[in-house]
């Protein structure tokens, strides 16, 4: 018996892999956040699969339920939003598991950082912008490590794209702008891959305003950082004809490789 903890993606439900989506066929007991995770992406399970809505329930009733799926000798797919290593609260969930010898794996998912960049049909790491992105959150109950407060980690300049924090975002603007300048750009993607999904486009110096326009206080994402809209580029080194490697050689003809297919 084994529990699997899946990351289902942002919201929209083909955004799973293909191993998330066969586990769930196949596991007779689901557990699933149900208030971050689409029912649709359930619609394959088993029609006799025990499937529990885990949003009102603590980590010990959880747990409960896993140790008596344990019990009966039924795998556990339990499903977390995104990916359930990026703020999925699962590191508690495997500390009681291997306190209790129960075996877990870990599936990743798309996080809502990749799929608000697709949404905003961005590429976070442009050359001679930015080859770095910081996935943080803002301080609330959970604290943070002090080397980890939003100043500190301005002071690197790299893209940041910031969870839990939309309701603090005045602050937010109060902490980067002098390192990162009021006309830096911001996106704010509000419950991006659901149907209602929205983007908020503009700068350190409006976003706040904006955001309170559309009223978004919760299930959104913030991202901040030149690369948004950037006054130029280079090219990558990836395609560039003066760049050599393994498949490329240099001085010679460019031939595409054709795959042989069984």
């Amino acid at each position: 018996m084994t529990v699997y903890f899946i990351g289902a993606g942002p919201g929209d439900p083909e955004l799973i892999t293909v191993k998330g989506q066969r586990l769930i066929q196949q596991c007779p007991v689901i557990l699933y956040a149900g208030s971050l995770v689409p029912v649709e992406i359930l619609e394959s399970a088993q029609e006799d699969a025990t499937v529990i809505d885990t949003a009102s329930l603590n980590l010990d009733e959880i747990i409960n339920l896993i140790t008596k799926a344990h019990g009966d000798g039924q795998d556990v797919a339990r499903v977390h939003s995104g990916d359930p290593s990026v703020y999925g609260a699962i590191g508690e969930q495997m500390r009681r598991l291997d306190t209790l010898d129960i075996p877990y794996d870990v599936v990743p998912g798309v996080t809502s950082t990749s799929a608000s960049a697709a949404y905003l049909q961005k590429e976070l790491t442009l050359s001679g912008v930015s080859q770095t992105i910081i996935m943080t959150r803002y301080a609330g109950k959970t604290p943070m490590p002090e080397r980890e407060n939003l100043k500190a980690l301005a002071q690197h300049g790299a893209t940041l794209a910031i969870h839990l924090g939309i309701t603090r975002i005045h602050k937010i603007v109060e902490d980067l702008i002098p390192t990162y300048g009021a006309d830096c750009p911001v996106a704010v993607c509000y419950r991006t891959g659901w149907p209602d999904q929205e983007k908020i486009i503009g700068n350190l110096s409006n976003i706040v305003e904006k955001v309170r326009e559309r009223k978004i206080t919760r299930t959104a994402l913030i991202l901040v950082g030149p690369v948004l809209n950037p006054e130029s580029f280079m090219d990558s080194y990836l395609y560039s004809e003066d760049q050599a490697h393994i498949y490329r050689p240099k001085n010679k003809p460019a031939e595409p490789r054709k795959v042989k297919r069984a």
